[in-house]
């Protein structure tokens, strides 16, 4: 009858570098662990958030550290608890597009002309498209490509 409504929380967890997948996986095992009573809604690993795993638990700070200790490296438990509003931008995908402005120079990461400087002349957000030029073409040719297929090299800077 204690647990009937119990206030779910979310807590940081730091992890060893570039260690965040393994992380999530591992606290998903402990978690399923027949020998584990320590609940866990969800497991979040946003990308812009290098280095951190994000816990949502009904269980207080002690016990999430308990379990942690069952995680490889999984390193602490930040003290003090992370509200939904805090996080909820992680849940939402940034458009491939973002950052992306008409004169970035980038570079492709894919498909045909992989390795290929360019310098961006339209950015659809809708299709999350750019339309770029080669910076080596003789002849500026218009090139769509999805936003994911591009490295931004340089952005422009308009207050220069």
């Amino acid at each position: 009858m204690e647990n009937e409504h119990r206030l779910t929380r979310i807590f940081a967890i730091k992890t060893t570098n570039r260690a965040e997948r393994s992380v999530a996986d591992n606290i998903d095992k402990a978690v399923r662990d027949a020998n584990n009573d320590i609940r866990v809604m969800s497991v979040i690993v946003p990308d812009e958030l290098k280095g951190y795993v994000l816990v949502e638990t009904d269980e207080p700070l002690a016990r999430v550290q308990e379990l942690m200790e069952h995680v490889p490296s999984a390193r602490t438990v930040l003290p003090g608890v992370t509200s939904l509003e805090e996080v909820g931008h992680y849940l939402v995908p940034k458009p491939a597009v973002s950052g992306i402005d008409e004169g970035t120079i980038v570079e492709l990461i894919n498909g045909p002309f992989k390795g290929e400087k360019a310098v961006v002349k339209r950015v659809d957000a809708s299709k999350e498209e750019i339309t770029v030029e080669l910076y080596e073409s003789v002849l500026p040719i218009p090139i769509t490509v999805r936003g994911d297929h591009v490295r931004v090299i340089d952005r422009r800077d308009d207050d220069s």
